[in-house]
């Protein structure tokens, strides 16, 4: 089985994942969002673009702002 780690969880991984295909996948909507794949930012512009590899470390995180 192909596979990428999301937030330490295994998900299955195939040829030409994106960014954002992979937060549908993920049912990840808040608005806030930084995600780094194998330790690299990838910024929201090309979130459609960038292709996760196989057996990537991705890291999805909520920022939070308030007052």
């Amino acid at each position: 089985m192909n596979k990428i780690t999301v937030n330490d969880n295994i998900v299955e991984w195939h040829e030409n994942l994106t960014v954002t295909e992979l937060l549908k996948i993920m049912k990840y909507t808040f608005p806030m969002l930084i995600v780094k794949v194998d330790g690299e930012i990838v910024k929201k512009n090309q979130y459609g673009l960038f292709l996760i590899p196989d057996d990537a470390d991705v890291k999805v995180i909520h920022l939070m702002s308030g007052g």
